[in-house]
């Protein structure tokens, strides 16, 4: 396996973290990024509001990949938190679009964006050539995110759309408030619970991302999601038996629409997706469904 450089923005935050670390023990080069202006060994200061990035970090990569936006956990009745989470994926996202464009070696861009892409459904199967539809926040945010990267590709560089589902992991949202939640007996389902509830374990996720990058010939949107789709009831019954607890509670879509503002769409919509891409090019899954999704989440967290 050849050896690459890659530059990820975005790299101190969870899952960043958890991609540094494995692209570094598959013996790759990781330049990190950051927006403090003293950069250690393995980091570049940048700023993207301002459109400032070192050339020639852009020049020497292989692949370039940005997970760099303002968290999704937030107010959702806030229209400065819902400004922040467009304007923080969108600026970086043109930023690092338009760096590729102008250099001359053209690296790899893996853009990160998100499966609310696609909006409601119902029960239909959703690979990458399915439609956006809707009008809710995250749909419309990652549409616009989206837009942005393609520069990249015009100018010629390969482009790989990261359409990542929420990763469960048990130190990390939203598993981290779902635990706490059905431990104290308050788990349950959403709604009907009938809404198709896209997901994947940390380490597919990781995996993913680091075979998209070492796989020159995968490019377009990616689904990183898990190969079967649970429901929103699926998921439930399955994390309660994990954690032995019981979950009868119910959340009606009423109080949901009120209490989750901007982001009861994200709760209620249903999106049956499929990583057609990512299994298309040859990519294994770990964590086929919700039984191994929850049980891969579950494990404690390894010592580091």
């Amino acid at each position: 396996m050849t050896s690459l450089h890659v530059v990820v923005a975005g790299s101190s935050g969870f899952l960043g973290t958890h991609l540094r670390s494995a692209l570094g023990a598959r013996g790759h080069r990781v330049t990190a990024l950051v927006r403090t202006p003293d950069a250690g060994p393995g980091q570049s200061t940048w700023d993207p509001y301002a459109g400032v990035y070192d050339r020639t970090v852009i020049e020497t990569a292989d692949v370039v990949v940005n997970l760099a936006g303002a968290p999704t956990l937030g107010n959702p009745h806030s229209q400065k938190w819902a400004r922040e989470l467009r304007e923080s994926r969108v600026t970086t996202t043109r930023v690092l679009a338009s760096a590729i464009a102008s250099s001359d070696r053209k690296p790899a861009f893996l853009a990160g964006n998100g499966i609310s892409y696609y909006g409601d459904h119902g029960d239909q199967p959703l690979p990458e050539s399915a439609d956006s539809r809707g009008d809710a926040l995250l749909t419309s945010v990652t549409r616009d995110w989206q837009a942005v990267a393609e520069p990249a590709a015009e100018a010629g560089a390969r482009l790989v759309v990261l359409r990542t589902a929420p990763v469960m992991d048990r130190r990390a949202a939203p598993l981290q408030q779902l635990r706490l939640l059905f431990k104290v007996g308050g788990g349950g389902k959403l709604g009907n619970g009938q809404q198709y509830m896209p997901q994947i374990s940390l380490r597919d996720w990781v995996g993913a991302v680091v075979h998209l990058a070492e796989h020159p010939t995968a490019s377009g949107p990616a689904n990183l999601c898990c190969p079967v789709t649970p429901t929103n009831a699926e998921f439930t019954k399955a994390l309660a038996k994990a954690l032995h607890r019981p979950a009868v509670a119910t959340v009606p879509r009423v109080v949901l629409d009120k209490a989750a503002g901007a982001m009861a769409p994200e709760l209620l919509n249903s999106l049956n997706t499929r990583p057609a891409m990512l299994e298309g090019s040859g990519y294994d899954f770990s964590d086929r469904d919700v039984h191994a999704v929850i049980r891969a989440a579950l494990e404690p967290a390894d010592p580091a």
